[in-house]
């Protein structure tokens, strides 16, 4: 399969991982890359976009991605932003167009919104139907796919999900093993890392080696949320 704009950056990062051989998932790596690349533009040129300044006036942006901004140093442009946003709110809940329900539901509708979680999220679905495609359509990904030693456990859901709606019956049986088999070697290992964990704590085993367990609540943690 020729490699293409959207297969490459999948491609260097699934081999990356398998060069390597570490415990980060691939995914989660793709989603902050996508991620960083909005932030970077939502704070660049997209900016003074028309359009992107009605989405963002109307969506707003979560706590996490406000916290980026603040932190990323471009403190103008997010001011600039803002500053529309704001008098939009003001409209809205506190000017002509206020009304005690409208107000209620336009913030309401603040708390479920994003800008940036919005553009993401529709980029990173395209990204892990392209992962599926990748998997079915050319070998050479594949043996990239099953040298993996992590995934996450949203995005194998990711994964799962996708194949199921896009491959046929007997291919996404393969491919949920596929996968299936390197998520359930980690969530063994974690069962068995944490358990050991806790029974340190046990008088009876405090002279015991601690292996791999010292830090397993991190890494369960990583595993059950994404990195």
């Amino acid at each position: 399969m020729a490699e293409t704009i959207y297969t490459i950056p999948i491609n260097e990062e699934f081999e990356k991982r398998m060069e390597k051989g570490d415990t980060c998932c691939p995914l989660c790596n793709l989603y902050k890359k996508l991620e960083n690349d909005e932030l970077s533009l939502i704070l660049g040129a997209s900016m003074m976009e028309p359009d992107v300044r009605i989405k963002t006036n109307r969506l707003g942006f979560c706590p996490t991605h406000f916290e980026k901004m603040l932190t990323n140093g471009k403190r103008l442009p997010l001011a600039l932003m803002l500053e529309s946003h704001l008098n939009e709110l003001y409209e809205d809940v506190a000017g002509r167009r206020s009304a005690p329900e409208k107000t209620v539901a336009r913030i309401s509708s603040l708390k479920e919104t994003c800008y940036v979680c919005e553009r993401v999220g529709g980029n990173f679905a395209r990204l892990v139907s392209n992962v599926v495609y990748m998997w079915e359509t050319d070998s050479a990904f594949r043996e990239k796919f099953e040298a993996q030693k992590y995934f996450c456990l949203n995005h194998y859901a990711d994964m799962l999900a996708c194949g199921k709606k896009e491959m046929v019956k007997k291919t996404f049986k393969e491919f949920a093993e596929s996968a299936g088999n390197i998520v359930n070697k980690n969530l063994e290992e974690l069962c068995a890392d944490v358990s050991w964990f806790c029974k340190k704590y046990d008088y009876r085993y405090e002279e015991e080696p601690w292996g791999n367990a010292k830090d397993s609540p991190e890494r369960a943690i990583k595993f059950l949320d994404g990195d």
